[in-house]
């Protein structure tokens, strides 16, 4: 299920959405928040522009809001429904849930806007690499 090739295997691992090879951050760790924005500019292994355009990853916004739903959705059934808390315990788990895994939700959110408008290419990298052979020998 979770293998090379595979779009899910890109947004939870954050890798280059078309050759599935190296990270797209350049720290994995989405929990040291002074480098959570940071990308590498390229893909070294096939040669993918992350950054698309100017402010291409505001559009990542949109996808942030819907997975933050799904978390607080998640931290209130299992709090209230499963758990059986009170509502103000439930609330307080939400709140909880959402300031722990905000920086894993923005990592996903970028994962997934990027995943929406570039495919995997298991040529990606002997393409790249032969194009970039084929400059230094010219």
């Amino acid at each position: 299920m979770l293998k090379k090739g595979n779009k899910l295997y890109s947004i939870l691992t954050g890798s280059c959405p078309k050759c599935h090879e190296e990270s797209m951050y350049e720290d994995t760790n989405p929990y040291h928040l002074g480098k959570i924005f940071d990308m590498h500019e390229r893909c070294s292994t096939c040669g993918t522009k992350y950054k698309i355009e100017p402010s291409f990853f505001y559009g990542a916004m949109y996808v942030s809001y819907a997975v933050g739903i799904a978390f607080a959705v998640a931290a209130f059934v299992i709090s209230f429904l499963f758990i059986g808390t009170t509502l103000t315990t439930a609330f307080i788990a939400i709140v909880a849930t959402m300031i722990v895994f905000m920086p894993i939700i923005i990592r996903l959110s970028r994962n997934i806007w990027i995943n929406f408008f570039i495919g995997y290419d298991p040529n990606a990298a002997t393409e790249h690499h032969k194009k970039v052979s084929d400059n230094i020998s010219a």
